[in-house]
Parts: structure tokens; sequence; C-alpha cells
């Protein structure tokens, strides 16, 4: 099993035709993923890599035949809402959405029309999301060939604000023969569509993850969230946290930026020390280097067991 994702899963890659989806299209097609159709207005008949491309969504699916169940969106910023509702009105349920530096607002509307109707949005600025040996959507892990050797199938789910990262701590779990089960790059902007603890449900509904690797660093409330769901579900995952950026914390790096545009030190409670406080609170082990990664994963399944 996994989140989200299945061998049959399909999907559109919106603005296709742009020369980071025609990559993006082909690491994917390489891996295996079933990519049935992309759209680029006013490209329609055109092909990418054996895809046939469509002026609209609704084309998309018309052409296929029955429901689409996700899209890669990776359109300029000015036109990315207009595209996400546009796949959303069209039935399609799991939207990942590549584009960064989307006005704030656009993005609220698009998470609000997605609850609304039922869909799932990753992103955005983030690469995707991979089930080992299953499917890849979107440019999580490169070409197929680097997606291969770190991400192997096992019982481990990983979540990280950074795309790199995703594939660090897969990679990470991989080498140490433990493998992962879902990764997920869900964006670092300030609004996403998908926080931790908005997936932790799937992962916990997912007989084959046995335990949860995510990415902190300074700023932001998310792992607070985090924190509060597995204490109010009793979640049967043990979850190991890999914080970034302890550094940030000192004296003299006061008033510098770390990290993603969506972790912003607001006050006390959010730095480093004050998180894995509330994070080691809620029986959440934290380390601070990837190779303790492993380690502290192999001592959270040993108790679980």
């Amino acid at each position: 099993m996994s989140i989200l994702l299945s061998a049959d899963f399909t999907f559109i890659v919106q603005g296709i035709t742009g020369r980071e989806a025609v990559n993006l299209t082909r690491e994917c097609l390489d891996y295996g993923s079933k990519i049935v159709g992309g759209v680029t207005p006013g490209r329609k008949g055109r092909e990418v890599h054996g895809v046939p491309v469509f002026d609209t969504v609704e084309q998309a699916v018309e052409n296929h035949g029955g429901p689409i169940d996700g899209s890669v969106v990776t359109v300029p910023p000015a036109f990315t809402k207009d595209a996400v509702l546009e796949a959303i009105e069209n039935g399609i349920k799991l939207i990942v959405i590549v584009t960064e530096r989307i006005p704030r607002r656009d993005v609220a509307q698009m998470v609000e029309l997605a609850e609304l109707r039922g869909a799932r949005i990753i992103g955005p600025n983030c690469l995707g999301l991979i089930v080992p040996e299953v499917c890849k959507m979107g440019g999580i892990g490169g070409p197929a060939k680097d997606a291969a050797k770190a991400y192997a199938p096992g019982p481990v789910g990983v979540m990280s604000r950074s795309g790199g990262m995703t594939t660090e701590i897969s990679s990470s779990l991989t080498a140490a023969g433990l493998g992962v089960s879902t990764a997920v790059s869900i964006g670092g902007d300030a609004i996403i569509g998908s926080t931790y603890a908005e997936l932790m449900p799937y992962f916990e509904a997912d007989e084959q993850t046995r335990a949860i690797v995510i990415y902190t660093e300074p700023g932001g409330r998310m792992e607070a969230q985090l924190s509060e769901w597995v204490a109010e579900h009793d979640s049967r995952l043990p979850i190991v946290a890999f914080m970034a950026g302890k550094f940030m914390d000192d004296e003299e790096m006061k008033g510098m930026s770390f990290g993603h545009a969506g972790t912003i030190v607001e006050g006390k409670e959010d730095t480093a020390t004050e998180k894995i406080a509330r994070l080691e609170a809620a029986g959440i082990r934290v380390v601070e280097r990837i190779d303790e990664i492993p380690d502290a994963v192999k001592e959270k399944l040993g108790a679980a067991v």
C-alpha cells in the first residue's frame, strides 16, 4: 500500500510544453508513472514524449474517457490559480503545484475550493511525491535512475518542506536498509495545501507505513500542529524529526533569515530550541544530523514492536 498514489494512478501535466515540464514529464514516464495528457492552451494536437497535449483539462478528461486522478501544475504564477481551479472543477482530486511565488490570496482561494470539492493540494513550491518502484508525481528524486537509487520500498513515511531534504532523508533510510513507503515534498511557501498534520491520517491508514520522518527548521507552526495531532489521535506511528538550523537560535544570528518562505520566526515559540522541546514533549524524537536518522528510526521501530 501507499498514500495518495498507486500503480494505476493517472495524471496530467498542466503547462506541459514548458522547459521544466518537458523534463519532469520525461522523468515521471521513465519511472513508470501514467501520464495520460498534458495541457497548454493553444497547443492542442502536439505531443510531449508521446503524451498528447490539449487546450483544456476538460479535453484531456474527455480524451481519457473517464476521470483523471491527478495533475502536476507547472504554469507561471500569474496563471496558476486558473489552472488549479480548472483541474478541481474537472474532477481531479490530487493536485501537485510545482510553481513558486504565487500570490498568497490566490493560494488561499485554491485551497478553499479544494476543500469544498474534496480535492487535495500538495505545494505550492514543491517537488511532489513518490511511492518507490510504483509511481512518481513531480520532480522529486530527479531522473528515474537517480530516484531509484534514493528511494527503495520500505516502512518509513517521509514529509519535508524542502524538496532536496526529502530525497536526502529518503536516501539515508534506503542506504540503511529501511526504505520508504511514501515520500512527500509538501512545499516551502507560507501557505500550502497540505501540512504534516493534514497528511498524517493517510499514513495512519497505510499498513505499509510503520514510522514517519519529518524535516523541520526554525519558524512556522506546522510542528506544533503535528504535536497536537499526535496527542489528540493517539497515533500508532513513531516519528523522528530532523532539525536543521538550530544555530539560528544563537544571539549573533538574530535578524538573519534561514530556510523556507513559510518558516518565519515570529517569537520565542518558533525557535529551534522551543520546537525541539515541544516535539520531544509529544514523544517525537529529534535529531540534528542526517546520519542520525536511520538509527533513531530503528530505535523507534524496535520500541513499537
